[in-house]
């Protein structure tokens, strides 16, 4: 059933239109044009964007509470009002739209100029183009976050390291994610230029915002920042829409709620054991797999972990499921129809409500089949060789 089921969509993909790049392209050109006109009157996240950097221009705090603004406050770091400044000076609608495009396109260059093979990107952007538009209904950050990981990534391999310092400190001082590009050190050929660049960068971007508004009042925003964040994990474990991730689904399944780290540590064993194959570095297919887990993890093993995040895993997916050098099995299509499934096509319409709302809502169970394929992959790097002399097609 799963052969005559990849064989059908296969052939479906192989034909020019859907395997064309400008279909993709146009594609994801459009459906940042239909969040931005179906949100144009809800954009509250937008909202929230746009006053970091009109407040950083008045000197008030950026993580107060402005109800006569938006609803909620803003938790990116003061950094962000660079960011930010070209889509928050722009009428609501143009800047709404320009903010949109850019994230989709800057998802879409680092697919599409990345080490990749063609097969891989045109899955990714099809594969993930339903998980976009979600994301893009709540206009944050979190798509950036997946193109600055594959990013760093690829200007890794590259040898390009100065630059993958750069959006490793660009993810760290917009929304913290950014860190985990450091998982990839040990995969860089000049370790003493990746740690150079890292502090050049730490320092502009840490300097950066006080060119503009001055330091003491930067600094000010730096540890309201830390106390932002602080506050605001511990405001996730209460919330439905918060918490989305492996952390949650186990806290809320098993109706316990006990310490983070008796997950978490485990968990990081488990990502880091892959780390001890040395002989298996030399695999491109092997490094791709880890960048695979580093997408996953960081939305499974973070409380502020929401639907629109799922962006981020969802790349890593694709990448786990073919950069494998080995026959996929029925069993691993199966996890990837259930990720689309239950994990992209829940907050939509086109699940049922009834199982949303009493199910996977309340469950997280968003979650579950990005864990399921986050544990078979730590259980692959450990056991399998990720030669690529081995690859062959098809499934068995």
């Amino acid at each position: 059933m799963f052969k005559s089921v990849i064989a059908q969509f296969k052939q479906v993909l192989s034909k020019p239109f859907f395997s064309d790049k400008r279909t993709l392209l146009a594609l994801w050109l459009l459906l940042p044009v239909i969040a931005a006109v179906m949100k144009l009157h809800s954009c509250n996240n937008f909202l929230i964007f746009r006053g970091v950097f009109w407040h950083a221009l008045d000197g008030t705090s950026l993580f107060a509470q402005y109800p006569d603004e938006y609803f909620d406050c803003n938790h990116y770091g003061p950094f962000f009002s660079l960011v930010i400044a070209p889509f928050a000076v722009s009428p609501l609608f143009v800047g709404l739209l320009l903010w949109l495009v850019a994230l989709a396109m800057f998802l879409y260059v680092a697919v599409t100029r990345s080490q990749f093979t063609r097969h891989q990107q045109i899955f990714i952007l099809w594969f993930c183009a339903h998980e976009l538009l979600t994301a893009l209904y709540m206009q944050q950050f979190n798509i950036a976050i997946a193109a600055i990981i594959v990013l760093t990534f690829c200007c890794i391999e590259k040898e390009k390291d100065f630059w993958a310092a750069f959006f490793i400190m660009l993810g760290t001082f917009v929304k913290l994610y950014g860190i985990v590009g450091l998982a990839f050190f040990f995969f860089s050929k000049h370790n003493g230029r990746f740690i150079g660049s890292l502090l050049f960068w730490a320092m502009v971007m840490f300097v950066a915002p006080m060119v503009f508004h001055g330091p003491d009042y930067i600094l000010g925003q730096y540890h309201e920042w830390y106390t932002c964040l602080l506050d605001k994990n511990g405001e996730n474990t209460e919330s439905i829409a918060q918490n989305i991730s492996l952390l949650g689904m186990v806290h809320r399944i098993s109706g316990q709620w006990f310490s983070d780290l008796w997950l978490i540590v485990p968990g990081l064993l488990l990502f880091a054991l892959p780390y001890l194959r040395f002989s298996q570095y030399k695999h491109k297919p092997f490094r791709q797999t880890l960048l695979a887990s580093v997408l996953m993890f960081v939305v499974l093993f973070s409380t502020g972990s929401e639907s629109s995040g799922y962006i981020i895993p969802f790349v890593g997916i694709v990448v786990w499921f073919t950069a494998a050098p080995w026959k996929r099995t029925g069993w691993d299509v199966a996890l990837l129809v259930l990720a689309f499934v239950l994990s992209s096509l829940s907050p939509s319409d086109l699940f049922p409500a009834y199982l949303r709302k009493e199910w996977v809502q309340p469950y997280a169970l968003k979650a579950l089949p990005v864990t399921l394929i986050w544990l078979k992959l730590c259980y692959e790097m450990m056991t399998r060789t990720y030669e690529e002399t081995k690859r062959e097609a098809g499934v068995q």
